[in-house]
């Protein structure tokens, strides 16, 4: 088995319905902004099963080491990729107009023991944590990678100070008048 060069790392992204690409947009921003290979696909665990199984069974051929799955409604993508496959599968439950995505979410937690799903959240942030957890998955065993996390989350923080700086003297000002 040949070694893949850090470059070639990939991350599936899946979705249940073309409808959920402005969710999932967001891991895909984040992918991008750390460099991580991906690709994406729309697959139905309901509407194309076969499709969903073919997609399932490839993704080590494809080179996949980690899976995040979108859905809403009753969301069965995920725990169906999780089903197949034993890479990591991060579930993003898409807000729908029905529920709110809480019927996504309930179907993303609640997967039997053995079969995991993880969630990091739910509609558009939780795709962007969803690939923000494949990125720390990845660096685990990417030095490279490790120093971009450190470098985002110093990047937050010195946001937050500036935020905070800004609300201080909005206050301060209105406090004055």
């Amino acid at each position: 088995m040949a070694k893949r060069l850090k470059r070639d790392v990939k991350v599936g992204i899946v979705m249940g319905s073309s409808s959920d690409m402005e969710t999932m947009m967001e891991a895909v921003g984040v992918l991008k902004e750390f460099g991580i290979g991906f690709d994406v696909d729309v697959v139905s665990a309901h509407r194309s099963p076969l499709l969903a199984q073919r997609y399932a069974r490839n993704v080590r051929k494809k080179g996949y080491e980690i899976i995040i799955a979108g859905a809403g409604g009753a969301a069965a993508l995920p725990g169906f990729m999780a089903s197949l496959t034993i890479l990591p599968v991060i579930g993003v439950p898409v807000v729908d107009n029905a529920l709110g995505g809480e019927d996504a979410l309930h179907s993303m937690v609640q997967m039997p023991g053995g079969v995991p799903v993880a969630v990091a959240g739910v509609g558009k942030v939780g795709a962007k944590n969803a690939a923000l957890l494949a990125v720390e998955i990845l660096a685990l065993r990417d030095s490279a990678l490790t120093e971009k996390l450190r470098q985002y989350r110093a990047r937050l923080a010195e946001e937050v100070k500036q935020r905070a700086k800004e609300v201080k003297k909005r206050i301060l000002r209105k406090k004055g008048t």
